[in-house]
């Protein structure tokens, strides 16, 4: 590991070592003796929760920074979504008939990552939550550029590892969604979302949320599949009800292929601006 201190103290990997080799008697056994940043124990507990938030905020954070990576695109969709060739596997048709998505997907993501190469593959990079489905296609479709991708994966209460596609140094475990949200979006130079189900939802929503409130600049958001977002979620009628504006209906666009998706990204107006911010405040 690079020594890049700038301080004279002693290194606390030195320190944690040492205290691997302490003589064995009652008082080092005990758990109040272990150093505080070695514990895992002590990292545990309850109190400890807003270092833990602290920590998964700046581990990612500090990673991508170190591999240069400046901007990325968003690729949001469901783990259930089967590559073509498995469809038949398909729990519903549904979802079978859903797997061209997979495809597009993929294709997506290496047509962004060859682009990305060009200009020296530190913008517009991949990234996906790191599991199955679309989230796999988008890892993949990078690869095949290439490129590198990242994976934002999470504990969930069953088995889950990351796809095989993600560039091992930018796979990232998370504990906190709400921190695993943030790193998704505060690199995002455009967000795709294609059909998924509850994960992708409160991605899509969360988002979409952040850009109508200002809190975060407008940049490409494109749902892939009109179809599908449509039968799911009446947007019309959320404008027709007041409960939204006319406005935040173009917030957004449909497409329904890569060719469709890269022609929309390069034809947006607005990118970086604020909704309600008055320029030059």
């Amino acid at each position: 590991m690079q020594d890049n201190r700038h301080h004279p103290f002693r290194d606390s990997h030195q320190d944690r070592e040492a205290a691997s080799h302490i003589p064995d008697t009652p008082q080092t056994r005990a758990p109040s003796y272990a150093l505080a940043f070695a514990d895992e124990d002590f990292l545990c507990r309850e109190e400890l929760r807003p270092v833990r938030l602290q920590l998964e905020l700046l581990k990612p954070e500090m990673f991508l920074n170190e591999a240069g990576i400046n901007s990325t695109i968003v690729l949001f969709g469901g783990a259930r979504i089967p590559e073509p060739a498995k469809k038949d596997g398909a729990r519903t048709q549904t979802l079978a008939d859903l797997s061209r998505y997979y495809d597009e997907a993929r294709r997506f993501a290496e047509m962004m990552t060859r682009t990305s190469l060009e200009g020296g593959g530190t913008e517009d990079v991949i990234v996906t939550g790191g599991g199955p489905g679309v989230m796999e296609a988008g890892n993949r479709g990078a690869q095949d550029a290439g490129g590198r991708s990242i994976g934002l994966n999470i504990v969930l209460p069953h088995e889950q590892a990351p796809n095989p596609y993600v560039t091992p140094d930018l796979c990232f475990n998370f504990h906190y969604f709400a921190i695993r949200k943030m790193h998704f979006l505060m690199r995002a130079s455009a967000v795709c979302v294609f059909p998924g189900g509850f994960g992708t939802l409160d991605e899509l929503f969360e988002a979409l949320t952040l850009i109508q409130t200002g809190r975060m600049a407008q940049v490409p958001f494109l749902l892939f599949g009109r179809e599908f977002w449509e039968k799911i979620i009446d947007w019309e009628a959320l404008a027709d009800a007041g409960t939204i504006s006319e406005d935040d209906l173009k917030l957004f666009r449909f497409v329904e292929t890569a060719d469709e998706a890269v022609a929309a990204l390069d034809s947006w107006e607005g990118k970086g601006e604020k909704r309600g911010v008055i320029p030059g405040r």
